[in-house]
């Protein structure tokens, strides 16, 4: 798959922008390609919004799929829930599932990244019955749920009278996307734009980080171990996407997903780390059109 467009962010500002009333609550979302092509739902991580897959799902539309890049309530969402919406890992599937149901998606490549990858375990162990492939790239697994250092982020952000002062020194472009912010998760230089209205809302709107310590008050380590061990319940085909650079999703997290899915393959998507989307866009916007035609 050749390049079509040599500027992501004109490409994704002139995606069609949707949102929808869910129980939980309002949720955006950038909609691509025909109405008859076989969807692709895709489902980011914690504290970045649908900006994190660049144009992949832009790519994939001029491929003819019908693609759904919305931004999930974790921690960067413009539209805070209805107050009182419980909130965890295993609640924000439910939510991804309400979004596939209510506009009647229906044999969906699911795509996840992040913290979305576990999120994505989560669905599948709730009800696959929608989903028809699998896409994880760099993720959590298993006991990995997140990562150091990202396990004492999510434990201070449980807090936002702590979380907030904080949070507010990544304002300057510099130090958010520095070795101390979102730095370390790409191989390349971020913009200062890409990366600023992932921390804008939680800063900007009580009601957001009320959200998000909801959210981290109902993750618990462990509850991804006791999902991940029941992956071989999905059949379906599934690619593992990795990139092994990552200093935080090793490889061999990924062969361990390739062994515990009964139909999985492994592709290596080589200079880029976590945030594979925004590091080679192209190649993994190929690997995904390619499996889900397979």
């Amino acid at each position: 798959m050749e390049p079509y467009r040599e500027d992501p962010m004109s490409t994704m500002r002139n995606a069609e922008r949707q949102s929808i009333d869910l129980a939980a609550g309002t949720i955006s979302y950038r909609e691509s390609g025909p109405a008859d092509g076989r969807p692709v739902v895709f489902v980011h991580g914690f504290l970045v919004d649908d900006g994190l897959w660049s144009d992949v799902p832009e790519r994939l539309a001029a491929e003819g799929f019908h693609t759904f890049a919305p931004t999930w309530p974790l921690g960067s969402h413009p539209t805070p829930l209805n107050a009182g919406t419980e909130l965890s890992p295993g609640h924000v599937a439910a939510i991804v599932l309400d979004f596939l149901e209510r506009l009647d998606l229906r044999d969906v490549v699911l795509v996840g990244n992040d913290t979305g990858g576990a999120i994505c375990q989560f669905l599948l162990d709730q009800d696959s019955s929608r989903i028809g492939r699998l896409v994880l790239t760099n993720c959590d697994a298993f006991e990995v749920f997140p990562p150091f250092p990202f396990n004492l982020l999510f434990r201070l952000m449980r807090h936002p009278g702590v979380s907030r002062p904080v949070m507010a020194g990544m304002r300057p472009a510099g130090l958010r996307n520095g070795p101390l912010g979102f730095g370390p998760l790409v191989k390349r230089k971020l913009g200062a734009e890409e990366t600023v209205g992932w921390i804008r809302p939680y800063l900007d709107d009580a009601a957001v980080r009320r959200d998000t310590a909801a959210f981290l008050r109902g993750w618990r380590a462990g509850d991804l171990a006791e999902v991940s061990g029941r992956l071989d319940r999905f059949e379906r085909p599934v690619l593992i996407a990795w990139a092994p650079a990552d200093r935080f999703f090793r490889i061999s997290l990924a062969h361990r997903l390739v062994e515990v899915f009964p139909d999985a393959r492994l592709v290596e998507i080589p200079d880029a780390r976590t945030f594979v989307a925004l590091d080679q866009p192209a190649a993994l916007a190929t690997h995904i059109a390619d499996f889900a035609r397979a």
